[in-house]
């Protein structure tokens, strides 16, 4: 097991995702942050079943940043009730393991 976690959020636009992305590098809070789309979600939102193009910001870092990580995701993104799902990493390359620990151990 290690200190690393893999961070999952959605929003409507790529403006949006790569602006989150870019925040949370910038404050040391992930080490790096990558963002892909559009994709096609379906989901239940106040009774309704929708369908909206969306982009995915997948963000790499340390477990002791995760308060701290989503609450600025909260802070920025554009919904009402963001996606925000954390995956721990069980195992991984070693050295890109060290490299997300260093990248966010630097205080900014």
């Amino acid at each position: 097991m290690t200190d690393v976690l893999q961070i999952v959020t959605t929003v409507g636009s790529r403006e949006d995702a790569e602006r989150i992305a870019k925040e949370l590098v910038e404050k040391r809070l992930a080490a790096c942050a990558q963002v892909s789309g559009p994709i096609t979600s379906f989901y239940w939102w106040e009774e309704k079943l929708e369908q909206s193009q969306e982009w995915v910001c997948r963000i790499k870092t340390r477990r002791a940043h995760y308060t701290a990580l989503e609450e600025t995701i909260r802070d920025a993104h554009p919904y009402d009730v963001p996606e925000i799902l954390a995956t721990t990493v069980v195992a991984g390359n070693p050295r890109y393991l060290e490299w997300v620990a260093k990248e966010t151990s630097v205080t900014k």
